[in-house]
């Protein structure tokens, strides 16, 4: 005499491999009837359901060839699965904690009127998207080209989405893909860009890079100002450069220090004023902000006058020209230094 568990591993591999007209869809009118298709995500518990009648005498849950249960009998040596319900209406396991290797067809086996019948059911297990490899942040002389990477892994694939983050355009679209590529890049292309992975199975995962642009300065406020004999006068200049610019003030030839001649130079940032604290004839004339870093230099020429005096309509810029050799020098000197 077999053993009943015998007749389990029989039936099932017969019925799901030589008897004609099985397995039976969990559609068909006749018992067992599996569930329809069971997805879940990682992590999460699977239950498989499968209905039957009083015709059934014996029961199994198979996936692919391998017994998982027969009627309350545990074959599978995985202590995720375990048996939910054993009535003579439905016969039921779950799978605890799935994982992708568990996806793929699992099988209601059955015996009735010494016919076995099998209906399938497929497992999908869906994974939420992760970023596994992304740039690191990046720091480029500007005109110079740029490949940003962010890698993702998920069921089904994510898409991954590059957008730039700009402070006065808010979220800026920049390209659908694993890869973003940017040639002969600008300044105004610097900030964060955010890599964002998504497949509607959980939220996006979301990593940003930070791409540092350097160029060179330029002045972009200095503005002439008059001012009386005896009162306090100042002279500002400003300069956009990554790195940040360093300052310089000269009057014709002479280079200005702090402390010199009633002066004082502070440099703050992307500002640096020259300060008259009693303001004498001798103080008026043209000065010049030279404003340098490892990329290059720039100047400008701005004026202190006094009350009443005619400042001709050569601008800033016109001026500036006239102190280039200055400029030249000091570059000179910059990069001997560094």
């Amino acid at each position: 005499m077999y053993h009943p568990a015998y007749w389990i591993v029989f039936s099932a591999t017969t019925a799901l491999l030589f008897i004609p007209g099985v397995p039976v869809r969990s559609g068909d009118a006749t018992f067992p009837k599996a569930m329809d298709n069971v997805t879940v995500r990682q992590g999460e518990s699977a239950t498989l359901r499968c209905t039957i009648d009083d015709r059934v005498t014996r029961v199994a849950w198979l996936n692919r060839s391998t017994i998982l249960y027969a009627g309350n009998d545990k074959w599978s040596i995985d202590p995720r699965v375990i048996i939910l319900v054993n009535t003579p209406t439905q016969y039921s396991i779950m799978i605890q904690n799935v994982d992708v290797y568990d996806e793929g067809p699992y099988t209601c086996s059955v015996q009735t009127d010494n016919h076995p019948k099998t209906s399938r059911v497929h497992l999908i297990v869906q994974v939420p998207p992760q970023i596994m490899n992304i740039s690191s942040d990046i720091t480029v002389n500007e005109g110079s080209s740029v490949t940003l990477l962010c890698l993702a892994i998920g069921r089904p694939e994510p898409t991954v989405t590059w957008r730039h983050l700009s402070v006065k355009e808010g979220q800026g679209f920049v390209s659908e893909d694993e890869y973003l590529e940017i040639s002969d890049i600008k300044r105004d292309q610097s900030g964060e860009y955010e890599c964002s992975a998504l497949n509607d199975v959980a939220a996006p995962d979301v990593r940003k890079v930070k791409i540092t642009v350097n160029y060179p300065p330029y002045i972009s406020k200095a503005k002439n100002t008059g001012v009386s004999v005896g009162q306090k006068g100042i002279l500002s200049c400003e300069a956009s450069a990554v790195p940040m610019a360093e300052f310089q003030w000269f009057k014709e030839d002479t280079r200005l220090a702090t402390g010199l001649d009633g002066v004082r130079i502070e440099n703050k940032g992307r500002i640096s004023t020259l300060t008259f604290f009693n303001v004498s004839e001798k103080d008026y004339g043209n000065y010049t902000c030279v404003a340098t870093n490892k990329l290059g230099n720039t100047n400008a020429s701005i004026t202190l006058y006094g009350p009443g005096a005619v400042i001709d309509g050569v601008n800033s810029a016109s001026r500036a020209l006239a102190c280039l050799w200055l400029s030249g020098t000091f570059f000179a000197h910059f990069f001997i230094k560094f």
